[in-house]
């Protein structure tokens, strides 16, 4: 229990630094995107399915027994508005029973920690753009995932404990090559490590980088954290480079760190603020 409470309170400090409860109700609208039209995908058996959900970093499939629902409409709605996800449909009864779905189900797929989130068929029931928006845009974790508002708590969601950020400003020269280093670094420790981006150049952002007690000048730079025991580690002024974090990350889980423990955090501070 005081695992779970810790690793709560960080992530919800992380959630706060840039959220505020109107904010919170209006976070579906950032994952607009004006791209090329797609379509759903029909998975038709098992293996096609299998194979959909391995080839995504994140899959949505709408399992469904009853195409005639509201919920089948507002579901194709959504792939043009999410780009970076890719979309399924099913109504297959071996594959809806190979997914331990019982009714008109809308599941995510997330291969970085290869969980399964689902939305049930009472929540089906009620589902509108916003409420759909959001079960989508907050459990959307990629093997590098941009902090924001949202994925905060798809961050906190996660069975993953432990937390690699890179702190960085997406509008430096180097951002590009780094950012393609760091996914790849990523690939080495899925379903080990969370891999994050935090963007320096967001003002709100400055919060999260202090709370690490780092400074702009020691940027770029990574933080890892572990929710468990609430062990962490920075590495300032970092060359992002494959070997340097494969280094820092291995040095971590073997027990060499050079922090200990993240400041206390007031409860009251965050108990006052779960109106999101």
């Amino acid at each position: 229990m005081e695992a779970d409470q810790c690793r709560f309170l960080f992530l919800l400090f992380l959630f706060m630094c840039q959220l505020s409860p109107e904010v919170a109700a209006e976070v579906q609208e950032s994952s607009d995107d004006s791209g090329a039209s797609r379509e759903t995908v029909q998975l038709t058996d098992v293996p096609a399915a299998m194979e959909f959900i391995a080839a995504a970093e994140v899959a949505v499939i709408g399992f469904f027994q009853d195409l005639e629902i509201p919920a089948v409409s507002l579901f194709h709605s959504m792939v043009q508005k999410f780009q970076a996800v890719s979309f399924g449909i099913s109504t297959d009864s071996e594959v809806l029973a190979h997914y331990n779905i019982t009714g008109n189900t809308i599941s995510l797929f997330r291969l970085v920690d290869n969980e399964q989130l689902d939305l049930e068929s009472k929540d089906i029931e009620s589902i509108d753009a916003t409420k759909l928006s959001r079960f989508i845009e907050i459990n959307s974790l990629h093997l590098v995932t941009e902090y924001n508002p949202a994925t905060a708590i798809g961050l906190f969601n996660s069975m993953i404990q432990i937390h690699l950020l890179l702190m960085m400003n997406k509008a430096s020269p180097e951002y590009e090559e780094s950012m393609h280093r760091y996914q790849n670094a990523a690939k080495l420790f899925q379903g080990k490590i969370l891999f994050v981006l935090v963007d320096s150049g967001v003002k709100a952002n400055g919060k999260v980088i202090s709370f690490f007690k780092l400074k702009e000048s020691q940027l770029p730079a990574l933080a890892i954290y572990r929710t468990l025991d609430e062990e962490w580690d920075t590495l300032p002024r970092a060359e992002v480079s494959v070997e340097n974090v494969q280094n820092f990350c291995d040095g971590f889980l073997g027990g060499k760190r050079l922090n200990t423990t993240l400041p206390s955090l007031d409860n009251s501070y965050f108990s006052n603020r779960l109106n999101f």
